[in-house]
């Protein structure tokens, strides 16, 4: 007897990324292909059930609406502003498969956001694009938020943005048939480092910043990694094994400025992605981003972008 195709909804929330959208759907079209049998078959779903919008302006055209409850593995694409996006309606239809159907449940780009929202993800892990990483983590903290490309919890399963959500893809059509036509899918794809689960999203430190001294990208790593602590001069210094004079001078050299500038960059960088992801107020994300005085947190995000944490609309 034949084996029956594996069905797949993805369910685009508006501002979805579309390379991420493309980077799930193209492996499974390019599977069907080289394996010359139908292994998936695929279906768009979105709130309406006609349309839907992503980041780039252009619309993609939907199958259904939220009114079926399909028996298939559901792919949830959201993108920016995916908190806001999570629409009632898309929370209840979420919450329903999970309850009542039996397929997987997958999530790419910020579609773990929209997981989340809709109670979904309490006690697991989950993948989730880095740049909202640090708004999810003050909105969910209950969820175990991973670094790394795509992380598969049981049945959930979930991507970072871009080309992760082809990783994952390949992961689970190796899962399925097998790594030979996983390996033909990617080369088919022009990809030829498919990266596994546990691979992190971003370049190292090392790669970040351009240079190699590995006591330099450590105390970066260090200082990106705990912005809502007081740390001193000293105390990363220490924590590296240099003199506070040495890790000045890495720091002038390579990065022309000092560890307490490069430190106070990094928590305004993180105060605006807050302010622009949540609707936190100023004084927690003030907060979360290491500033015990809100006034000073605001003279300090003033002058380095020129208009008050409280005007959100400008940041």
């Amino acid at each position: 007897m034949a084996e029956q195709p594996q069905d797949v909804v993805f369910l685009l929330v508006e501002n979805f990324s579309h390379m991420a959208f493309a980077c799930a759907l193209e492996p499974l079209r390019i599977a069907n292909l080289n394996a010359e049998r139908e292994l998936y078959r695929w279906r768009i779903a979105a709130e309406g059930g006609v349309e839907q919008r992503c980041s780039n302006g252009t619309i993609t055209r939907a199958d259904m609406d939220l009114a079926d409850m399909p028996d298939a593995m559901i792919v949830v694409v959201a993108g920016l502003n995916a908190k806001k996006h999570a629409t009632p309606a898309i929370k209840a239809w979420l919450r329903r498969h999970a309850r009542l159907g039996s397929g997987r449940i997958g999530a790419i780009c910020c579609g773990s956001y929209v997981l989340a929202e809709a109670g979904l993800m309490e006690g697991r892990s989950c993948a989730l694009h880095w740049g909202y990483h640090d708004a999810f983590m003050e909105d969910h903290p209950e969820v175990d938020l991973d670094p790394s490309v795509f992380v598969i919890d049981g049945r959930y399963v979930s991507s970072s943005g871009g080309a992760a959500a082809t990783d994952l893809m390949l992961r689970l059509i190796e899962d399925a048939h097998g790594a030979e036509l996983s390996r033909r899918v990617a080369e088919s794809l022009v990809y030829t480092s498919a990266r596994a689960e546990g691979e992190g999203q971003r370049f190292s430190a090392n790669s970040r910043i351009g240079i190699r001294n590995h006591r330099l990208a450590k105390a970066v790593e260090l200082i990106e990694s705990e912005l809502d602590e007081p740390l001193r001069t000293a105390d990363i210094a220490q924590r590296v094994g240099l003199s506070p004079r040495q890790l000045e001078r890495l720091f002038g050299r390579y990065l022309n400025c000092s560890p307490k500038k490069y430190r106070m960059e990094m928590r305004l960088n993180r105060a605006r992605e807050l302010l622009r992801q949540t609707d936190m107020s100023v004084i927690n994300v003030a907060l979360a981003c290491g500033f015990s005085s809100p006034s000073h947190f605001s003279k300090c995000y003033r002058t380095r972008f020129g208009s008050t944490p409280y005007q959100r609309g400008a940041v």
